[in-house]
């Protein structure tokens, strides 16, 4: 089984230039707690998170309306090509402590994996967030 076997297709991006408080609706109203940040043609620029929305905006009394999705976003991204065996998403998910892995195929968005698509397969999730757990360290 490989990662486009198991990835949610049907994702919400938010653009670079969106604003924070734009991201927190878009979030509340899909109830998920991250986005993929693509450019106008489908290329990922990184992801934001509720956390970050709450820790590189709000707590930086920075103002929602004003502040650019693109500015507290995390870059650095991992993420997976659609052949991926699902062995090795769960490896990387729970060596990188992730819980959300965005499928790329040259450097566009295809998809997303999260535990929750992890869990027909229920020993890779029960690793997958035994790993997670066991390597707090690296936060």
């Amino acid at each position: 089984m490989q990662a486009k076997d198991i990835m949610t297709q049907s994702v919400i991006p938010i653009a670079p230039d969106a604003t924070a408080d734009v991201a927190a609706r878009t979030l509340t109203h899909y109830n998920i707690g991250a986005l993929p940040v693509c450019d106008s043609r489908g290329h990922l620029q990184g992801m934001v998170t509720d956390r970050d929305l709450v820790i590189r905006c709000m707590a930086q009394n920075r103002l929602p309306q004003q502040t650019k999705v693109g500015d507290i976003m995390t870059r650095q991204v991992v993420s997976v090509v659609p052949e991926t065996a699902v062995e090795e998403v769960s490896r990387i998910m729970g060596s990188h402590q992730i819980r959300r892995l965005p499928v790329t195929q040259n450097g566009v968005l295809q998809g997303m994996i999260s535990l929750a698509d992890l869990t027909t397969l229920e020993d890779t999730a029960a690793q997958v967030l035994t790993n997670i757990s066991a390597n707090t360290s690296h936060r």
